[in-house]
């Protein structure tokens, strides 16, 4: 099942338990925010006007190496984070909103009284 699919599968964690399948799917965005530098590129491209990134501009950002970013890159779009489109001899990077949009449903838990 794709992520996305798993995440709008998946009650709020103060309501149901996941089961195993929706726990994996899950653990992998955790895991890939669980980065500093990929959770900085998301940053970057979150709150970039115009909602997306050129891919020369994320790596201008970082003292890293340019295939070391390409992974990070890969392994956010990997988890349904981020989408790219080729233009030209760059690519550029956007938000899937629908996949932050349901981690946030899953972490909401209701106010305590």
């Amino acid at each position: 099942m794709e992520l996305l699919q798993l995440l709008e599968c998946s009650p709020p964690l103060a309501r149901e338990p996941l089961d195993a399948e929706q726990a994996a799917g899950v653990a992998r965005v955790f895991k890939a925010l669980g980065d500093p530098v990929r959770l900085r590129i998301l940053s970057i491209v979150a709150s970039r006007e115009g909602g997306e990134v050129c891919v020369c501009d994320i790596t201008d950002a970082f003292e890293l190496s340019q295939p070391t970013i390409s992974h990070h890159l890969k392994v956010l779009k990997d988890v349904g984070l981020l989408t790219s489109e080729r233009r030209a001899s760059w690519v550029y990077y956007r938000l899937v909103p629908d996949t932050l949009n349901e981690l946030s449903a899953l972490l909401n838990t209701p106010a305590t009284v």
